[in-house]
């Protein structure tokens, strides 16, 4: 059974702010929960499971020594964000994830510049993930990473990119002579645009990049609409899925 007081914990870590000064965040569900469990370098603190979960995975909780409590259903809607709970809550660790600033220089880096929705944010990671991407760097002001709605967007693909958050003048400082892409409106075709290894800049969902990020771009690319129906622009995360395939198939598939 779960005290009032762990019930208050857990509602306190609803909040961004308790998040940070605590250095731990939650995780919910079946699968993100356990493919958090069985992460070589994330430190779960504790579990509030359901009796089935906690025999499922009984090997894992017990191999790591990590605090549980059963709970049932009532008691899990009690201390979840989702609409509908499903057996397990996991109260872990913050990782501070560093540049890599090899990868920076050698790989595929997308940068995203003011990312304002969390959906967004753990989609675009996870997009980064399928296309093999193995690095995210996020500006200050893009929304926070351990946002419940970012990591349950994310599918568990955070535990696979190595995601950082820095201003893109340190990002500069440490760049080679690298192409940088920024996606804008009136850009260069990305289907007749030849592509190469470099760092991708996704802006905000409503301004795109901002001035001070957008002086450093040498690339300025698009993805042309079939007509002028009407929309101005594509979602955040939908254009970032259709560049990262667009360079995939041009880098794999020359």
């Amino acid at each position: 059974m779960i005290s009032k007081n762990q019930i208050k914990h857990i509602q306190s870590l609803h909040s961004k702010k308790n998040r940070e000064e605590e250095g731990l965040f939650i995780v919910e569900g079946i699968k993100l929960v356990t493919e958090f469990l069985h992460h070589q370098k994330i430190k779960v603190k504790e579990i509030f499971a359901t009796a089935d979960y906690l025999s499922n995975n009984k090997d894992i909780i017990t191999k790591k020594q990590i605090l549980f409590t059963e709970i049932n259903t009532e008691e899990l809607k009690k201390i979840s964000l989702l609409s509908t709970p499903n057996q397990v809550l996991a109260v872990v660790h913050s990782v501070i994830q560093t540049l890599d600033t090899d990868a920076l220089n050698t790989a595929l880096t997308l940068y995203l510049d003011n990312i304002r929705d969390p959906g967004n944010l753990g989609t675009i990671i996870r997009i980064a993930d399928w296309f093999g991407i193995k690095q995210v760097i996020c500006s200050p002001s893009t929304t926070e990473l351990h946002n419940p709605k970012t990591l349950q967007a994310s599918m568990g693909a955070v535990l696979r990119v190595n995601v950082v958050t820095t201003d893109f003048e340190t990002i500069i400082n440490q760049c080679s002579q690298i192409p940088i892409y920024g996606a804008v409106l009136e850009g260069e075709n990305i289907y007749t645009t030849s592509l190469k290894k470099g760092l991708i800049v996704i802006g905000n969902e409503a301004n795109g990049i901002s001035d001070e990020v957008l002086k450093h771009i040498n690339h300025y690319i698009t993805i042309p609409a079939a007509n002028s129906n009407g929309s101005e622009s594509l979602n955040a995360a939908n254009a970032c899925a259709i560049i990262c395939s667009e360079f995939h198939r041009q880098l794999t598939y020359p």
